[in-house]
């Protein structure tokens, strides 16, 4: 990490009490550290300058409560303790003593790691915990189980041949060329061991007997469980024409997908990407970086216009054209004959390779067997449980219920992944916590970064706030008079703040 600019006021000697202003953060150092001081009440706290996800500035963050926010991703830390409190960021941030005197505050030395008080790894912990699924949900929980101090068994059982890593940089960075490939996994194999996580890579689950609290593995072996959690995620929908199945046809979801279509992009100078969701999109300005050639074809009339609207898809539309990419919307692809793709408007698309993103379908099958009742995703309670006791699902498989729309919702976001979790970890533990987190995602497209926090299916109105062809823009998704969703361009802190109302 760069050492702290020393243009900074060194915290060490001292800043008068009045420059600092309640919840707001301020910037400074601690010798050659960044660090940042706030208020809340008649208290102060300094903790580091920057977010442990993916270095964001805490300064420009939000404070709530005794929590500072992330403008990045909605980390959340405590400002007590440096505890990241609720993902996507996972590793603590350092934290300082700070003094009072007179109308001077003074901060002195480093605190302790923090050591967070065990909530549920008591008498009515399960004998074991095992995982399904190696993604971003099983792998929170499991982290959070040892968090929480449970001693206990845990086995993560994933079908993956790689460890659980961080998926929304297989379709940026990563995809792009601009993360290497050490940057992906969420943890290396040294955390498993230390932390006597026992992960199965490349195993599959045949079925559960939840009667006898076994997963039966596709080799037969049975794994016995105190509390089961399913986070299998969901798979791609592969696409219905006549030579789909051919080698050249690609979807994204793993390390290896994303590692394949690199390889690709390598050697092939054009690319067709069906479909104009996030997935396809990104992977449109990541093979654009790359300097491939990118035709996307979607049905939609404007890019991502049922989830943004006509004026934010109308920017992103601007913004891959005028980096090269075609688009041919109000069309599907009928026939796929080696490299040429047919369209269902008569037309014929040159591809040195297919990427298809057009949705995926939560992975049930297993709950369906064992019983579990099922609707769209695996049905939970508040606490993420299923329908039968002990056994929880949380991830894209999940479907809970949301008591701001009134309505069963299945995401298919990271940060909710991540999130359920480590909620339904602490639940395994018996904390009886309701899962009320408010969804956010993000998208990156070549510069412009869209953050979107809430949900929402449809809108009675999208309020625009300040020009999105400019990069600053606040639309406010409005459904039966209440702001439901909000998505920003290039207004951080007014995301969290949306979050924050939202969650009141």
């Amino acid at each position: 990490m760069a050492a702290a600019d020393p243009a900074l006021p060194d915290f060490r000697q001292g800043i008068s009490v009045h420059a600092i202003r309640p919840a707001r953060m301020l910037r400074g150092r601690v010798g050659d550290t960044e660090v940042v001081l706030t208020r809340v009440g008649e208290e102060f706290f300094a903790v580091g300058a920057h977010c442990t996800h993916y270095h964001g500035p805490l300064a420009e963050g939000l404070v709530v409560g005794d929590t500072v926010r992330c403008p990045l991703h909605h980390a959340c830390f405590s400002l007590r303790t440096g505890e990241a409190v609720r993902a996507p960021a996972l590793d603590p941030i350092d934290c300082w003593k700070v003094e009072r005197r007179g109308d001077t505050v003074v901060v002195t030395d480093k605190r302790p790691d923090p050591k967070p008080a065990p909530t549920g790894a008591g008498a009515n912990a399960p004998a074991s915990v095992v995982i399904i699924g190696g993604g971003a949900a099983g792998f929170a929980a499991a982290e959070m189980l040892r968090r929480d101090a449970y001693a206990g068994p845990i086995a993560m059982i994933s079908a993956d041949e790689a460890g659980p890593c961080d998926r929304p940089n297989l379709s940026k960075e990563f995809l792009s060329g601009e993360a290497s490939e050490d940057w992906i996994p969420l943890r290396g194999p040294e955390f498993y061991v230390d932390n006597r996580i026992e992960l199965r890579l490349d195993t599959r689950v045949a079925s559960i007997d939840a009667a006898a609290r076994q997963v039966v593995l596709a080799n037969g072996e049975r794994q016995p469980f105190g509390a089961l959690l399913i986070a299998t995620g969901a798979e791609p929908v592969r696409l219905q024409v006549p030579g789909a199945e051919g080698a050249n046809v690609h979807y994204l979801r793993s390390l290896a997908d994303s590692k394949a279509i690199v390889a690709k992009a390598g050697k092939g100078a054009r690319a067709v990407v069906i479909g104009a969701s996030f997935i396809g999109l990104e992977v449109a300005a990541s093979l654009r970086i790359r300097g491939v050639h990118v035709d996307v074809v979607a049905p939609d009339a404007v890019p991502l216009g049922r989830i943004l609207g006509p004026e934010i898809g109308g920017l992103v539309r601007a913004i891959h054209e005028a980096k090269g990419v075609t688009f041919h919307l109000g069309e599907t692809v009928t026939r796929i004959d080696g490299r040429a793709v047919a369209l269902s408007g008569g037309g014929t698309l040159q591809a040195d390779f297919i990427v298809a993103g057009i949705g995926v379908r939560p992975l049930t099958d297993e709950a369906e067997q064992a019983g579990l009742t099922t609707d769209k995703g695996i049905v939970v309670n508040e606490f993420l449980e299923t329908s039968v006791p002990g056994i929880f699902a949380a991830g894209d498989v999940a479907r809970w219920f949301d008591r701001r729309s009134g309505q069963r919702l299945r995401v298919e976001h990271w940060v909710v992944a991540v999130r359920q979790g480590q909620v339904a970890a602490r639940n395994i533990l018996g904390a009886r916590e309701p899962f009320d987190a408010v969804p956010f995602f993000w998208s990156q497209h070549y510069d412009t970064t869209i953050r979107y926090v809430g949900h929402v299916d449809a809108w009675d109105a999208a309020v625009v706030d300040g020009d999105p062809t400019k990069g600053d823009c606040r639309v406010a998704y409005r459904k039966g008079g209440l702001e439901r969703a909000v998505a920003t361009i290039g207004r951080n802190l007014e995301n969290l703040e949306a979050e924050v109302a939202l969650e009141r």
